[in-house]
């Protein structure tokens, strides 16, 4: 069984597809988590994320061991993810790791950006999930503050509007809903609720 889950920034991508990679036994990648890895290796190196040599040597020599530091998870990768995430070379780069872990048994849930339109294209189940950008920013807001970073609310919901700019209006793999894809908006729903949502789709395409 193969999952692909796409979405902006901070609309639940995630915490749904552990949750669904849990439920059914099956495995899971945040495949932004492979494009974080990439920019954190690039400015770990002290290198510019929007050099396409820079990323695309960090994305070819990717560092598996990164996809676990906490670090992913800072304001300055995230939006350094976005930049080399737009850089052709590194997406090619990725791209076989992904369908390489998709494809074994017995089956993946992967979330992203790009999974069911271009990872993943013939995935049996695809999802979309979406929420207003206040609540997204509100999210992503109160999650820095639980990890004790600093925040300010507007600077935190400028910055998811310059990444779904970046994201969907990139040449390469913009960030879109597949025409197959089911759409679920997170806005006023519990994780569980969406869960439930998610687990009834795949019913009845499963």
């Amino acid at each position: 069984m193969i999952i692909a889950i796409d979405g902006p920034a901070g609309a639940g991508k995630g915490t749904l597809g552990r949750a669904l990679a849990a439920r059914l036994g099956l495995r899971h990648l945040d495949t932004g988590g492979l494009y974080r890895a990439t920019a954190l290796q690039v400015l770990r190196a002290g290198e510019d994320p929007a050099d396409p040599v820079a990323a695309e040597r960090a994305a070819r020599g990717l560092d598996a061991a990164l996809l676990d530091s906490p670090d992913l998870r800072s304001a300055e990768v995230g939006n350094a993810s976005s930049v080399v995430a737009a850089i052709p070379a590194v997406r090619q780069a990725l791209l076989d790791f992904q369908r390489a872990f998709a494809a074994t048994p017995p089956g993946a849930v992967l979330d992203g950006r790009d999974v069911g339109t271009v990872v993943l294209p013939d995935a049996p189940v695809k999802l979309y999930i979406v929420a207003s950008t206040d609540e997204r920013a509100r999210r992503r807001h109160e999650e820095l503050l639980a990890r004790g970073e600093a925040s300010i609310y507007e600077r935190v919901r400028a910055e998811i509007e310059a990444r779904d700019a970046r994201d969907s209006g990139r040449a390469v793999a913009p960030m879109r809903k597949a025409d197959d894809a089911v759409e679920i908006d997170t806005t006023d729903l519990t994780p569980e609720q969406v869960l439930e949502r998610a687990l009834a789709v795949i019913d009845a395409r499963t």
